[in-house]
């Protein structure tokens, strides 16, 4: 047992541990050979993401990590929490970075999850989705459209990871160097009333975007 002095912070780290432990031995002992490795790569997404939340102990790294306690993200039940240690003495750029990250991993799990709900409600583009006459809402929805007995064409899909691949390439970046924040990809040209915003406003909508995006990583997860 955890001794009386153990702070709260010491024990959300622990028990953040037992929950990962749980998970890993669920995966491995329910599932086929093809969850587990969807099921370890989403795992392995939602860690790395884990970079600015960490519990506060009394090491000496923590001098290292005390800059990063009040940045954006960091607010209860965890506060700063980083149960991977990858702030350890880390700089402003590998901050931004790992932020970067995050933002990147939420941004699309949001949209699979989206995506999930909304196939899985019955909805599907219309027509076809090949020349053979086989309609979109033919295939099966998830991870069984792209692996599986039923699933779309492998040429179907290298097109959606070669149009993803041109997205990330040319697109979900920021080309003209004016970005304010990580992750800020408008390029001078999508704003949608941005630079009208105070900077308490633009501190609250980065806030819920990074919500958003933490709580789409464990929706998908539970989903696939």
């Amino acid at each position: 047992p955890a001794p009386a002095t153990l702070n709260s912070s010491a024990r959300a780290f622990r028990l953040s541990h037992v929950a990962v432990t749980l998970l890993q031995y669920y995966i491995f002992h329910t599932q086929s050979k093809v969850q587990i490795k969807m099921k370890l790569a989403v795992l392995a997404s939602v860690l790395a993401t884990a970079t600015a939340f960490a519990p506060s102990s009394s090491n000496p790294v923590q001098t290292s990590l005390n800059a990063y306690e009040n940045a954006l993200g960091a607010q209860e039940p965890l506060g700063f929490w980083d149960p991977l240690g990858l702030l350890n003495d880390a700089d402003q750029e590998r901050f931004d970075r790992l932020r970067y990250v995050e933002l990147k991993h939420g941004r699309i799990c949001q949209l699979a999850f989206l995506g999930q709900i909304v196939t899985r409600g019955g909805t599907h583009l219309p027509g076809d989705i090949d020349f053979d006459g086989h309609s979109f809402d033919s295939y099966p929805n998830g991870i069984a459209a792209i692996i599986g007995p039923d699933a779309i064409p492998l040429l179907g899909l290298a097109q959606i990871i070669g149009f993803v691949g041109a997205l990330e390439l040319f697109v979900m970046k920021d080309v003209t160097g004016d970005a304010e924040f990580p992750g800020d990809f408008r390029n001078g040209f999508i704003d949608f009333g941005w630079d009208i915003f105070d900077d308490r406003v633009k501190l609250v909508k980065r806030g819920i975007e990074l919500n958003n995006g933490r709580a789409a990583q464990m929706g998908i997860l539970g989903l696939m």
